[in-house]
């Protein structure tokens, strides 16, 4: 049997970031799995509610992908309190033409944290105002971090607005975002930042919603990525038929753990065949935005297409540095 690579967190770390590479690598993974026969099973995804946990399970083969991952990822949203951090998990490589183990990848959720973000700056490019200059973050963890990021990566973000629960943690955030990217960086709360912002990006594991439909303002995007479970929810069942698009990233698993879940529940959106998927918009089979006043939301839930295709870059870059250490299996 050929070796299989042992792949840190500070390997990968090394080999991939959140850059323009890593939002190309995304946008192809949406693009193939809207123009390929991607065989991309449900989630398998269990609560832990006694811990305040859950654990998600993804994986995706991908034809034009050499690799295919599956990610176990577990979060566990009371670590902080412990000194932990809240996500963790690993993924694991395989060969798409033999099954083969290539590599192991002990990533303690980075390569999802990257993936994540990549995908947020996927929607923003295909969806919101090209002159979008404000963006308004909700939350204050490391994804409202990488999520800002992303954002000045594929429009020119001048100035951002963060609300979080927790006043200090979010002044924390919000000195060091300005300190990292260069922008004015302030803190409000979730009304100001509905008020002020451009794009808005949504990240908190939130139970009840935080954005309601009176609040969004013409030309605004929203991309709304904390709800990936079934008793999670950032906006209220009112705000998707307010808007003027909204789009998933797999219509199925917004139906079952994203957004359209409390809508559907709460008979505000009844019909659901009319809403495209982000990777029928970037590949060119469904519009998107068709007007500067246009409300645009996209529900990201997390697709295991992104897995695989982040943990394949990631693997690539890390065989070319020879990075990782080799054991027999």
């Amino acid at each position: 049997m050929p070796d299989i690579k042992i792949l840190t967190e500070a390997d990968l770390r090394r080999a991939i970031s959140l850059d323009r590479d890593a939002v190309e690598c995304i946008e192809r993974a949406f693009y193939l799995l809207a123009t390929r026969d991607v065989v991309m099973p449900p989630i398998l995804s269990f609560h832990v509610p006694e811990y305040n946990g859950e654990v998600d399970v993804k994986t995706a083969y991908v034809p034009g992908i050499d690799s295919f991952a599956i990610k176990m990822s577990p979060g566990f949203f009371d670590n902080p309190k412990l000194g932990l951090p809240s996500l963790n998990g690993l993924m694991v490589l395989f060969d798409a033409q033999t099954g083969i183990v290539k590599s192991v990848l002990l990533d303690n959720g980075y390569l999802t944290d990257v993936r994540t973000a990549a995908a947020g700056a996927v929607a923003a490019k295909h969806l919101s105002r090209e002159d979008s200059k404000i963006a308004g973050i909700l939350g204050s963890g490391t994804q409202a971090r990488l999520q800002l990021e992303a954002l000045t990566l594929v429009r020119g973000i001048e100035r951002a607005i963060i609300w979080g629960r927790d006043a200090e943690k979010a002044e924390k955030c919000a000195r060091e975002c300005a300190a990292h990217l260069g922008i004015e960086v302030m803190t409000g709360n979730i009304a100001e930042v509905m008020a002020t912002a451009d794009i808005i990006v949504t990240t908190t594991p939130s139970g009840t919603p935080l954005i309601s439909a009176h609040m969004l303002r013409p030309g605004q995007h929203i991309t709304a990525m904390g709800a990936d479970a079934d008793y999670k929810t950032e906006l209220a069942p009112g705000v998707i038929p307010a808007a003027t698009l909204f789009v998933c990233d797999r219509l199925s698993q917004s139906i079952k753990q994203g957004e359209l879940r409390p809508a559907i529940a709460a008979g505000t959106v009844t019909d659901t065949e009319s809403y495209p998927e982000l990777g029928e918009i970037v590949s060119g089979q469904k519009p998107g935005r068709q007007s500067a006043s246009d409300i645009t939301i996209v529900d990201l839930t997390g697709t295991g297409v992104q897995d695989t295709a982040i943990a394949t870059l990631a693997g690539e870059r890390a065989a070319s540095a020879g990075a990782g250490t080799s054991i027999h299996s």
